[in-house]
């Protein structure tokens, strides 16, 4: 689980990036457990368990307390994430597109559980194991997607906007784009080509929503490396063998947030102190890993954003 990124790196969901979405998804399950008003994702359990890392599956149910592997800004960094994206779909769903598209979408299950309006369809991109995957332990689960859901594997770094077309995509409508905790696990070009992408294929009125952090001060990023190697060290000696520094790409890039801007699109952005704020959660202790100034953003594009 140790290999260092490179462009053709492969993984699934108990391996390297891919673990860090049934990461996400254990997070999910304990905050849904913790307080559903603000996250409420039934699948994120039982999804965890049909991956098969023990470990991860006691900590989804509750069987395993969290303790420090899931420490309190992990959980409520999940219900105030979950929250944005959630209510990111369906207001612009709400105000009339039609068209969702989750990128690298991992465990998400926003396909089965959000109230779509009717007429929508939701595209799901990853890596084709990855989407086969939750397919099949979603329909063993009996569960049905609450929209029109398109699977679409491919791999982001591939030619993903033909595989998108092929599945009924229409760059001629507007449409909703996430990309959830993706950009920091692409090297610098390939998250701008990502953005530019998206942008390309977005009509007048499409709505983004990602999240962008500032470039590191100096001292910054060995401050979150040696945060990310303690958080490895823990699930090391649980036996989860998983070097979280070794899967982000580090150093300058560009911004998101401005250079979104740039090509047209008019953002709002909170950053996690806000939103832990808003929604009557404690603000972050430490953060050796600078997720106070993460940035969530969304906007339209080529419209102003509502204050």
């Amino acid at each position: 689980m140790n290999s260092t990124r490179h462009d053709r790196d492969t993984w699934d969901l108990a391996s390297s990036v891919g673990a860090t979405a049934t990461l996400a998804a254990t997070a999910r399950a304990i905050a849904t457990r913790s307080d559903s008003r603000l996250i409420d994702d039934p699948f994120a359990q039982p999804l965890v368990r049909a991956v098969g890392v023990d470990l991860l599956a006691r900590l989804a149910s509750g069987e395993e307390p969290p303790g420090e592997l899931v420490d309190r800004a992990t959980i409520d960094g999940a219900k105030v994430r979950g929250k944005f994206y959630d209510d990111f779909f369906l207001d612009a769903t709400n105000a009339g597109i039609t068209q969702a598209v989750i990128l690298a979408s991992g465990l998400d299950s926003r396909a089965y559980r959000l109230p779509w309006p009717s007429g929508t369809v939701v595209f799901e991109l990853d890596q084709p194991d990855v989407i086969e995957f939750k397919t099949r332990a979603l329909a063993e689960l009996g569960a049905a997607p609450t929209a029109d859901r398109r699977a679409v594997g491919v791999d982001l770094r591939d030619d993903w906007p033909t595989a998108l077309r092929a599945a009924g995509f229409d760059p001629a409508q507007p449409a909703a784009w996430c990309a959830e905790g993706l950009l920091g696990y692409l090297a610098p070009d390939a998250q701008d080509r990502l953005l530019d992408t998206i942008t390309e294929l977005s009509a007048p009125g499409s709505r983004v929503a990602t999240e962008s952090r500032p470039n590191p001060r100096p001292g910054d990023e060995r401050r979150t490396k040696a945060g990310l190697d303690r958080i490895s060290e823990l699930w090391r000696a649980r036996g989860f063998d998983l070097d979280h520094a070794r899967l982000r790409y580090f150093g300058e890039r560009n911004e998101a947030a401005p250079y979104l801007v740039d090509r047209g699109w008019v953002l709002n952005a909170f950053s996690t102190r806000d939103l832990l704020a808003a929604n009557g959660l404690p603000s972050l202790e430490g953060d050796e890993l600078r997720m106070g100034g993460l940035l969530y953003v969304s906007g339209i594009l080529g419209a102003r954003a509502a204050v």
